[in-house]
């Protein structure tokens, strides 16, 4: 094979899924030259991952995607539960919440899964990346310098390689890394986006259905006309013809066949939790349901995908752009892996109903303070802590003070000399109070979590180069 045959990229992600093109997006805006390939012919067309969590609310507001999210989104709708064709009354599943100063989402957000894809794509295409679709891989090699991939349209030569290809990840079973899991429920389901006629049902609630066959819901999608069917099997499996998904719908509600005027989409699947051993080997990393397979209870499987490609993005960036060690990739397993873990247990409980949906849902409580990259505490705050939101001071929200690819150097309520200089990746910002975080200085990485807190800077130089930051003190 000539060298000039091969094409180059600095990082080649495998999957145009929501971890795939959130990651695209990320390292698009820290200039790094990454190649998105889909072996489908285009996004993925379904609702499926359709609830976002306030944390991920917070993560897609930061990769400027936040006023399109709020456009074509809406609040969960509260549940309706029907019998013999008859409301029985409300039911809400979530914890809704008012938003706060350190707390901007107070509840989750419902959108399909397609129409977040798409909003992610048109970031990308904004700046200045995009995806190629019908490219499958086919086999891959490392060696120190780099990964090899063969892609069904030739090979690429990338110095890293990011499986985003979903749950079935080639790129996983090619490494040959196990994925250790359970059945979460023996039933089979059945998923599909369909339309309804107005007069049959309304889209104020999430209609709940209960029966001998198994539960069945319909929840209207926000932005759309469509709903989403979910219908459990406790006998047969699923069949996803549009004839077959009118027929259930009339056997398991008071609709009539006629009433569902079109099914846009559909597909069966068994519940399951499933965890990478690893979601590193070599210059290759796992994301997304690549690494980590949820059930759909809790709306957690989409959200912990996207924070997956927020962690990675911003260490990707700086070994590559920023001179940062290589060893600064290792702490991504170190810190996502046992998220993963956490968040698969949550939503095997909700499943089975072991566990109600709460506060841990919205991951606003997820951190990192075991992590690698943790260190000190300051005020009310620890290193690993997600960064709250708050008054800035300047007119300003601290959200404002951190959006964009750079760590920021936060001083609140105190006089400490900030640094003389951080380079381009390092902004300071003074406040002279915020009650979420106390008195201190903190360091707040690009994806949001306090790196370093102390009460003055000793150990802050050092702490700084480890991230590829060069920091100098007045």
């Amino acid at each position: 094979m000539e060298l000039n045959s091969v094409k180059e990229t600095e990082v080649l992600i495998v999957g145009a899924g929501p971890s795939g093109l959130a990651l695209a997006c990320d390292l698009a805006r820290r200039g790094v030259r990454a190649l998105v390939v889909e072996q489908a012919a285009a996004l993925f067309p379904g609702s499926r991952g359709k609830g976002i969590q306030p944390r991920t609310r917070e993560v897609l507001d930061d990769l400027g995607v936040g006023d399109a999210v709020r456009t074509y989104g809406g609040a969960a709708p509260v549940g309706m539960t029907w019998r013999d064709g008859e409301r029985q009354g409300p039911y809400d599943m979530f914890r809704r919440a008012a938003p706060t100063d350190a707390e901007p989402y107070g509840e989750p957000w419902m959108m399909p899964q397609w129409r977040t894809q798409e909003i992610l794509l048109a970031r990308l295409r904004e700046l200045g990346g995009d995806v190629t679709f019908s490219t499958a891989l086919t086999g891959l090699a490392q060696d120190p310098d780099g990964v090899t991939a063969e892609l069904s349209t030739g090979p690429v030569r990338a110095s890293y390689l990011v499986a985003a290809d979903g749950g079935r990840s080639t790129v996983r079973r090619t490494l040959g890394i196990p994925m250790d899991g359970e059945s979460v429920d023996p039933a089979p389901m059945l998923v599909a986006d369909v339309r309804v006629t107005e007069t049959a049902l309304d889209r104020l609630n999430w209609h709940i259905f209960t029966g001998d066959a198994g539960y069945t819901t319909l929840c209207p999608l926000p932005g759309t006309a469509d709903f989403q069917l979910v219908a459990q099997f406790k006998d047969g499996e699923p069949d996803t013809s549009p004839e077959a998904v009118r027929e259930l719908v009339a056997a398991r509600t008071h609709l009539n066949p006629q009433d569902v005027t079109e099914v846009r989409w559909s597909s069966d699947f068994r519940p399951r939790a499933a965890l990478a051993e690893r979601f590193r080997a070599g210059r290759v990393f796992l994301t997304g349901d690549a690494a980590h397979v949820h059930s759909p209870a809790g709306g957690q499987g989409l959200n912990t995908s996207v924070q997956d490609a927020y962690n990675l993005g911003w260490k990707l960036g700086q070994v590559l752009r920023q001179g940062a060690p290589p060893a600064l990739l290792d702490s991504y397993e170190e810190e996502r892996r046992p998220v993963a873990a956490d968040m698969l247990g949550l939503s095997t409980r909700i499943h089975r109903g072991e566990q109600e949906r709460g506060a841990a849902t919205q991951q606003l409580g997820l951190g990192y303070r075991e992590g690698p990259l943790s260190r000190g505490r300051a005020g009310l705050l620890e290193a690993g802590d997600r960064a709250p939101d708050g008054p800035a001071g300047d007119g300003r929200r601290l959200f404002d003070v951190f959006r964009g690819p750079h760590f920021t150097l936060l001083a609140v309520g105190t006089d400490t000399g900030l640094p003389a200089y951080g380079g381009a990746l390092l902004h300071s910002h003074r406040a002279a109070a915020c009650e979420a975080y106390g008195k201190g200085l903190f360091l707040v990485r690009p994806d949001g979590y306090i790196g370093w807190a102390g009460d003055d800077t000793s150990g802050l130089t050092e702490y700084a180069a480890t991230l590829g930051l060069d920091l100098k003190l007045g």
